[in-house]
């Protein structure tokens, strides 16, 4: 950065003194007596703070206690915990042990940036001066413009801010000044800029006190300087009375989270802990943002993280109990993807992959397939994928299940390695024998009760555990499920939950450190920025392609049973000329070439179908995760529609191929007989495949979509209008099937109705004949073709639609 920054600004006497910068109104009190007391409320304050103007104080904020040299600040009154709270680095002083000011120290009271006191305490005699936690440029000193805003901006301008993230581009966004007076902003980047919570389009006009938010930094504007108010390397959690109800299959209301509360502080690694049913996994997901709660709210840094979910999407780290990358790709293959993907497009991937393999230890694996990697191996390649974009929070659900004992503290101490770097680390787990690892745990009970959270040591002795061992912390579960009966369980655990909402645990752990946010909700809730869907699509295309093209033996299936089947009905007719008019007209052949034409239906719809069923459904975590960062809904299917359609045009050209070969072709009027197959057999594999998307959107696992195959085609034949003769309803119902109109097609190009005599004798009767009509549904004319192929294409693009919109409600609220 260049230009002048801020500093504090110390003065010429030994005495030290408190400065309060309440958005430019400086208030500086010397400091001399061995206590001070400091707040609004006038009759227990010592230090004078103005009423008006200054409402982030409370009443009671602080007390100032010497010691040494310096002073000792504590939060609130002695007893309790001030309204907004006093942080160094988003760590909440406590009224406990509270915080030791040196010379130059900064910290903040109250966590939003557009309504926060600065508190600087400066002593001449104190030694060095503490580096100031904000950094400002001045406006004023500048002569030449813009300013740049990024991760690597371009040092032959005269003023730059180094933003060093990830997710911030190289050149994110401009700053120069307008003919008012005022100053623009300009934004370049890919992962959005924000200006009060709202993404920027393109360019936006600054005003007074706008904070700006890059990535995980948030800068404050005023027309004089630019400040960066927030580097975003300190994360904290509050979670306020968190209550979760929901209806289970009798319809009955059940309690799964009952009036959770309790504080993650910045760099503390913190177990979620309890038996089955006890609301861990609903509890983590509540913390990180995606499941949605009855009532309560969970802050993150001061910020209500539901309604503000789109500004730290790209800042927080999951990682589900499944997998979430594929298995046939390698190591280095799977960053590479992820990094493209959640990346700024001038990101040296190369680079982030080699570090990213360097820290989870797998750099001997990199051109390993994921599938022949072992199960702790698998999740750190998952752990990994979330470290590229250098997540400040990070949450893990059951990430050593099915781990051996020797895994299970490898991969322990790494959570601890990542949290001793400055992450906020979350994990769900039911092994204990490392637990001891965790700065917090917070044990749960049945029905979503909060029975203790503090530290692993305070747990044996909150539980009254016989020794601070650590093989004690398994009977803790014991102890929560004491009881013969369900009541009896519950009483037990409410009276243990009772039990810590009464203990000096909570006191310490929660009341003193839990802090709200400053959250407006006047305020419009913020919207997410933009990725390229150009861009998105051509890589989620490249990497399907690649799965396709690396599972060989589904591919060959896909492409082979088309003219297999074909091939069978050959073997059926062996002799017969089916699409061939006879000389001698005869009404078995009318019946055989239509029981042709509908097995090549079949044959179409089952090979569609069947290939691409599976396609969503089988990557379900893998898209949960990348919806939550960046993904596209239409890029997204898009890039499995580009793929399939290739695929399906490979799979026309061999079915038409067989069909040519194997049967004589008809001659026909409207068009050439291989230039319809070729149409139509597309046409049907295509809306084939949308329908197994939409399948495949539909079910839950990969078993319900086999199962659910025959429910498909079992609708297709029956109501093809080839077995039956249809009426009423049942002719309505044709419509939607995709059988019909293939058949439809079909029967126009081969002109089936020439193949009917004028009359038949009937079958059974000695006297008398019946005249079988044409169906003026195959009649050729190019209206009933083009209806037809319409109807085709028509229904994919509903297909589609529905499918986009049943993955549209997989997203959060």
């Amino acid at each position: 950065m260049t230009g002048r920054f801020s500093q504090p600004t110390a003065v010429n006497l030994s005495q030290p003194y408190l400065e309060l910068n309440n958005q430019g109104q400086v208030l500086r009190f010397y400091l001399k007596d061995n206590r001070y007391q400091l707040g609004r409320d006038r009759t227990w304050s010592n230090l004078e703070i103005p009423e008006s103007g200054w409402g982030v104080f409370s009443r009671k904020q602080a007390v100032l206690v010497k010691e040494g040299e310096n002073y000792r600040v504590y939060d609130g009154d002695g007893n309790n915990p001030s309204r907004n709270g006093i942080f160094d680095d988003r760590t909440r002083i406590n009224l406990i042990n509270g915080h030791l000011l040196k010379n130059g120290a900064q910290l903040r009271i109250g966590q939003d940036a557009h309504n926060q006191i600065v508190l600087t305490y400066i002593n001449p005699s104190g030694g060095a001066v503490s580096a100031p936690s904000k950094l400002g440029l001045d406006l004023k000193s500048l002569r030449e413009w813009p300013i740049e805003l990024g991760r690597d901006p371009d040092p032959r301008r005269y003023a730059s801010i180094q933003l060093d993230s990830p997710v911030v581009s190289r050149r994110h966004a401009s700053i120069f000044p307008d003919s008012a007076g005022g100053h623009n902003l300009q934004d370049f980047s890919s992962n959005g800029t924000f200006v009060n919570d709202r993404p920027v389009d393109r360019f936006i006009k600054l005003n007074n006190g706008d904070r700006i938010r890059i990535g995980p930094f948030t800068l404050v504007y005023t027309k004089n300087s630019l400040e960066i108010a927030d580097r975003g390397n300190q994360v904290r959690l509050d979670a306020f009375d968190l209550v979760r109800r929901v209806k289970d299959k009798t319809g009955q209301e059940k309690t799964i989270l009952d009036g959770v509360s309790l504080a993650i502080e910045p760099g503390q690694l913190v177990a979620l802990v309890g038996g089955s049913g006890a609301g861990k996994s609903t509890l983590m997901k509540t913390l990180l943002g995606i499941e949605p709660t009855t009532s309560g709210t969970v802050y993150l840094n001061g910020d209500d993280l539901r309604r503000h979910f789109d500004l730290y999407r790209s800042q927080l780290g999951y990682v589900p109990q499944d997998d979430i990358v594929h298995p046939q790709l390698t190591v280095a293959e799977v960053l590479s993807y992820a990094c493209k993907l959640r990346l700024p497009p001038d990101t040296d991937v190369g680079e982030v992959v080699n570090r990213t393999l360097d820290r989870i230890k797998l750099s001997h694996v990199r051109n390993t397939f994921i599938r022949d990697l072992s199960g702790g191996q698998r999740k750190r390649v998952s752990i990994g994928v979330e470290l590229l974009a250098d997540p400040k929070l990070f949450f893990l659900d059951e990430p050593t299940s099915g781990l051996d004992p020797g895994l299970d503290k490898e991969m322990m101490n790494l959570f601890r390695k990542l949290a001793n770097q400055g992450r906020t680390v979350i994990l769900v787990t039911h092994a204990t024998s490392n637990i001891e690892t965790c700065d917090r745990i917070a044990f749960m009970g049945r029905g979503g009760k909060l029975c203790y959270f503090g530290t692993p040591k305070g747990a044996l002795e909150f539980f009254e555990m016989p020794a601070p061992d650590v093989k004690y912390f398994a009977d803790i579960y014991l102890k929560l499920d004491r009881g013969t009966t369900k009541e009896e369980v519950r009483d037990n655990i409410s009276s243990w939950a009772y039990k810590f909402l009464n203990s000096s645990f909570y006191q310490t752990y929660v009341k003193a450190v839990l802090s709200s946010g400053g959250d407006n909700p006047s305020v419009n809730k913020p919207k997410r920025a933009k990725s390229s869907p150009l861009r998105q699509l051509s890589l989620l295309s490249q990497r399907y392609a690649q799965l396709v093209w690396r599972d060989r033996f589904s591919l060959i299936l896909a492409l082979l049973t088309g003219p297999i089947g074909v091939g069978l009905i050959y073997l059926a007719i062996r002799g017969e000329d089916p699409l061939i008019k006879p000389d001698n007209l005869d009404a078995e052949q009318y019946f055989l070439a239509l029981r042709v034409l509908f097995v090549f239906s079949c044959i179409a719809i089952w090979v569609g179908v069947s290939s691409s069923s599976q396609e969503i459904v089988k990557e379900t975590a893998i898209y949960s995760r990348e919806r939550l960062v960046n993904l596209g809904l239409f890029a997204y299917l898009g890039s499995k529609v580009l793929v399939r359609s290739i695929v399906v045009i490979l799979q026309t050209f061999l079915l038409v191929a067989t069909i040519l070969i194997i049967f004589k072709s008809p001659e026909t009027d409207l068009l050439p007989w291989t230039t319809g197959l070729l149409i139509t057999n597309f046409l049907t594999l295509f809306s084939s495949i949308c329908l197994g998307l939409l399948i495949s959107a539909v079910v839950k696992n990969e078993n319900e979509a086999n199962n659910s195959l025959p429910l498909i085609m079992i609708p297709q034949i029956i109501f093809s209008g080839v077995l039956f003769d249809l009426s009423s309803m049942a002719d309505r119902l044709s419509w939607l099937m995709l059988s019909h109109w293939s058949v439809g097609a079909y029967g126009i190009l081969v002109d089936v109705n020439a193949m009917i005599p004028q009359a038949v004798q009937a079958v059974g009767q000695l006297t008398g004949t019946i005249a079988i009509e044409p169906n003026n549904f195959y009649d050729p004319i190019w209206q009933n073709l083009r209806e037809y192929w319409f109807f085709l294409v028509a229904s994919a693009v509903v297909y589609l639609l529905i499918t986009l919109v049943l993955q549209k409600r997989k997203d959060i609220n």
